[in-house]
């Protein structure tokens, strides 16, 4: 064959391979029918080491007691609203146990059994058994909740225990979950669960536990103005002591 008629041939051949290699470089497979964009993988980086990670024999969490249990001859006790409950910053469950991933309770509350139940359900489904598990952080509904019913009159003294409640603080962790997995691939249905919480709380791992801490203290480092709110209710100034609760002297502002 001439090499005058194989110029042509060669060209397009060229053209070909020259327009497929810019496709490339921009994440386009041009091979393909469908516009899919090649996913851009670092291939210098070293997988995740999860040898350390040991499932446990019931990954799934367990179900919680919507009524606490008693002893024989005990009797079901009323008792009041007790804010304190829920009130102030979490000082005991406000890490990871597994320094993996949870729901972390944003502002204080109360959780009813069916947002436990909701939790566990909902988790189970989602989760691979086979390489994930999930633990408790809250104990089981155990303070008491009385109402009246509708259209009894006033007084008489309290009404009947109608549900049980798990108060949570600020800082709490709710549920944990672990395994060989990442955060990129739990966190969108954790934080989807994180928004049906009665109050607000947020999808963490590790690494932002850590990241907030650290900007808590950053914030009190770098902060120029020496009258901050604690400065001021400690100092009495303004008449503070006078219009203050005694949750804003106790906590500064902090905590509702």
């Amino acid at each position: 064959m001439n090499l005058r008629n194989m110029l042509p041939a060669v060209r397009s051949v060229f053209q070909t391979v020259h327009f497929q290699t810019s496709l490339l470089k921009h994440g386009w497979n041009s091979m393909s029918t469908s516009s899919v964009r090649l996913r851009k993988t670092n291939y210098l980086t070293a997988p995740d080491d999860y040898s350390d990670i040991v499932i446990p024999e019931r990954p799934k969490l367990p179900m919680l007691l919507k009524v606490p249990m008693l002893g024989p001859g005990q009797r079901h006790i009323k008792m009041k609203k007790n804010l304190k409950f829920m009130r102030g910053p979490e000082e005991v469950h406000n890490a990871l146990l597994h320094e993996q991933f949870g729901i972390m309770a944003l502002t204080g509350g109360r959780l009813k059994h069916s947002h436990l139940e909701m939790l566990r359900m909902k988790i189970g489904k989602k989760m691979d058994t086979n390489r994930m598990f999930a633990v408790w952080r809250v104990d089981d509904p155990w303070q008491p909740i009385t109402k009246r019913g509708v259209g009894k009159r006033h007084g008489g003294g309290k009404g009947a225990i109608d549900h049980y409640v798990t108060p949570v603080k600020a800082g709490r962790i709710i549920v944990e979950v672990g395994g060989k997995c990442s955060f990129d691939e739990v966190q969108p249905w954790l934080s989807k669960l994180a928004d049906i919480m009665p109050f607000d709380a947020i999808a963490v791992d590790q690494k932002t536990l850590l990241a907030m801490k650290k900007l808590e203290e950053l914030k009190e480092q770098r902060n120029c103005n020496p009258y901050t709110f604690k400065y001021l209710v400690m100092n009495r100034m303004c008449g503070s002591h006078n219009w203050l609760k005694n949750m804003d002297k106790l906590y500064f502002g902090k905590y509702e």
